[in-house]
């Protein structure tokens, strides 16, 4: 691991919170300042506090250059709430902090954040039913066999010189590969990548596997359209008609063939605040609560792009239908709108690209806990998104083939069990196959000796037939 470079893993968001502060600490000069014709030793000035934390951040291989001031100001007033830093006077525990001249200081105890003891969930195993025991009810004593008969002797023998013995008829009771069985293959095997990808001994630090629904996994990975965008079963869930409107607006700017009134000056704008208001209100981001730690994880293997490529793949095929679908439309319009040359600036003071994250990357990815540097790690992402999005919100090609042909491969395997002597048939091994299919004598027949000769060839008239 480079030095300063937090990897993927368990708490990996405390772990980058923890070390942030201690830089902080270390690396603010303390001094003496005056305040109302009163001196206090060992302070600093809000505005020198982030002339220092947005260097030292910019710096950071974990976060960038990318951060702006304004993301310093925020991580700050974090800092001042819960009792990173505190005013001359010693208060605390409000998000009053500005980038100003008021004097603030270190407290004199520790302001790390203790790592949170989190439950062990458990593997989950995948049971399979006994293939081989019929379900209650389905007994064959209670089926009835009408015996067949054979009114000729001679197609008997004949028959049987084919095949062999006839064996007495025998009903087989054979239960076949269910959709939930098929749906709790895909669960394990993706769940199982994406801790190998990540370099976990163990994924119930950064996700709780109970909470991953394998409905949703295949929903996704198999109801797409054309342009791999997922399709919802219930219409409800989907983005209203005036939403997708506007955002087909903004992303196929200057042409917007569903929005019917004129445009005017500004109008760009307001769609644009319109969709901004829309995802603002939203209650949970569309990377939910619950897969915040296991998408910060998956932060720590930026530096490694085909890594954090697949591992986003993985964990954003874990998202709920409805969700992975508007982060699609809404990743790609971000994308459109960044590269639309022809899209009027939709900010006077801020970059178009830098809007997009600022706008978005809340709704997208943030946490519960108001001790974490979300900001600052959902803009990174968010970065990283509209750059791979034709990437990571496809469907892992690799990952699907692998789970499919284990699913092929089971079904073999309980056809076996149910057929064993029709399986042997069809799929011997080579000492099986030996027996079935004896050798034939490997001796040539001998050679005919008018074999050997030249074969008839058309007469042919030559100069010496010539008149």
């Amino acid at each position: 691991m480079e030095p300063g470079l937090v990897g993927p893993g368990p708490y990996r968001a405390t772990r980058l919170w923890n070390e942030i502060i201690e830089l902080f600490r270390a690396g603010m000069p303390l001094r003496k300042h005056r305040c109302r014709f009163k001196s206090y030793e060992r302070c600093f000035k809000a505005s020198e506090a982030v002339d220092c934390l947005h260097e030292l951040l910019g710096s950071n291989q974990n976060f960038g250059p990318e951060v702006t001031r304004s993301q310093t100001v925020k991580l700050l007033k974090k800092f001042l709430k819960n009792h990173v830093i505190e005013d001359i006077k010693g208060r605390w525990g409000k998000e009053d902090f500005q980038d100003d001249g008021h004097l603030y200081r270190f407290p004199p105890s520790s302001p790390l954040k203790p790592y949170p003891k989190k439950p062990s969930f458990g593997k989950e195993v995948i049971k399979f039913p006994d293939w081989n025991d019929p379900k209650a009810g389905t007994s064959q004593e209670h089926i009835p066999v009408k015996s067949i008969m054979t009114n000729s002797e001679m197609w008997y023998k004949r028959h049987s010189i084919a095949i062999g013995e006839v064996p007495a008829c025998k009903l087989v009771f054979r239960r076949e590969l269910t959709q939930e069985n098929i749906e709790e293959i895909w669960k394990s095997m993706t769940l199982s990548r994406l801790q190998k990808v990540l370099g976990l001994d163990c994924l119930d630090e950064v996700i709780d596997t109970k909470l991953v629904n394998s409905k949703d996994i295949v929903q996704n990975a198999y109801n797409v359209n054309k342009q791999g965008i997922v399709t919802l079963e219930d219409k409800s869930k989907d983005l209203p008609h005036w939403i997708l409107s506007a955002m087909k607006c903004l992303a196929n700017w200057p042409i917007c063939s569903d929005l019917k009134q004129p445009t005017y000056s500004g109008f760009e704008r307001d769609v644009f605040k319109t969709i901004v208001d829309y995802f603002g209100q939203m209650k949970e981001p569309l990377l939910t609560f619950n897969f915040f730690d296991v998408f910060v994880s998956v932060l720590g293997l930026l530096q490694k792009h085909s890594e954090a490529i697949e591992a986003l793949q993985i964990s954003c095929l874990l998202l709920p239908p409805e969700n992975r679908r508007k982060l699609q439309l809404l990743v790609r319009m971000m994308a459109r709108i960044s590269f639309n040359k022809d899209l009027p600036p939709l900010s006077e003071s801020v970059r178009t690209r830098v809007l997009m994250v600022q706008a978005f990357s809340r709704c997208i990815l943030c946490s519960k806990d108001e001790m974490d540097l979300d900001e600052l790690l959902a803009a990174k992402l968010v970065s990283f998104l509209m750059d791979n999005y034709q990437e990571i919100l496809s469907v892992p090609s690799s990952l699907k083939s692998s789970i499919e042909e284990h699913v092929v491969h089971v079904q073999r395997v309980q056809f076996q069990k149910s057929y064993p002597e029709v399986y042997r048939v069809r799929f011997p091994t080579p000492e099986t196959e030996a027996v079935l299919f004896p050798e034939k004598s490997k001796q040539k027949p001998p050679l005919l000796m008018w074999a050997l000769r030249k074969p008839f060839q058309p007469f042919q008239r030559t100069r010496s037939f010539r008149m």
